[in-house]
């Protein structure tokens, strides 16, 4: 039965300033580092033997996955980093204080950014120095690629091909996988897996630095899902 675990990364410099982040390369806080070392030594307590590991081109998702790696005394593992599991961008929100474009544009037209399914937020101007298109390790990718501002929907359009061409597999052989990525890109995936409608995904949140165990069967359905620590999970999608 492969197993599954799904980390976001730990909290980061714009999360303690509640600033709004995207692809915009952010730190972790040393509170970051802990829950990332929280959640490798979690992992650990369960015992599994992961074989390989998936994170994005982000430093917050790779550190913490470093991190979680050598709890679990496995920096020897394959990472493999791809773009297409970046945080989805909040366009021209990147950078903005959370609180303040609630007063500014009224906290319902924000929450509908932030959290509905295919509502995105303003496109971020090309020239601002948050645009990935100055940032040398997305080179390679095409204008087309390189979002001006995304939704959640638009996220899971780039997040789904890549968990059906390179991770679905890993899994399907019977490897169990890791993966550390961002609250709204592993959101789009729990979308895929728990089958969650449209509608319903805006409930759901992802805790920072907590290990999300996923016990799938050889048809990659669900068996048993459930967060490593306790006290900080979040409400999962029923999909039994």
């Amino acid at each position: 039965m492969p197993k599954l675990a799904l980390i976001r990364h730990g909290q980061s410099q714009w999360n303690l300033e509640n600033r709004f982040t995207g692809w915009v390369d952010v730190d972790l806080t040393e509170q970051g580092v802990q829950q990332a070392r929280r959640g490798g030594e979690l992992l650990k307590a369960e015992g599994v033997d992961f074989d390989c590991a998936f994170t994005s081109m982000q430093t917050r998702a790779i550190r913490t996955l470093w991190l979680a790696l050598e709890e679990l005394d496995a920096v020897w593992l394959p990472v493999t980093k791809d773009w297409r599991l970046n945080e989805r961008s909040y366009g021209g929100l990147s950078g903005l204080n959370k609180a303040e474009t609630a007063e500014k544009h009224g906290e319902e037209k924000v929450l509908v950014w932030r959290r509905s399914y295919d509502t995105p937020p303003p496109p971020l101007e090309k020239s601002s120095e948050f645009h990935p298109r100055h940032d040398r390790r997305y080179n390679r990718l095409s204008d087309e690629e390189l979002p001006d501002t995304e939704s959640l929907k638009t996220t899971l359009e780039r997040v789904l091909p890549y968990w059906e061409s390179d991770i679905a597999p890993k899994l399907a052989g019977g490897e169990n996988v890791i993966i550390s990525a961002h609250g709204n890109s592993l959101r789009a995936l729990m979308k895929h897996l728990f089958r969650v409608s449209d509608e319903d995904i805006a409930s759901y949140e992802i805790p920072t630095g907590n290990p999300l165990l996923i016990e799938m069967g050889q048809d990659l359905s669900l068996q048993n899902a459930r967060y490593l620590d306790s006290d900080r999970a979040k409400p999962l999608p029923d999909f039994k």
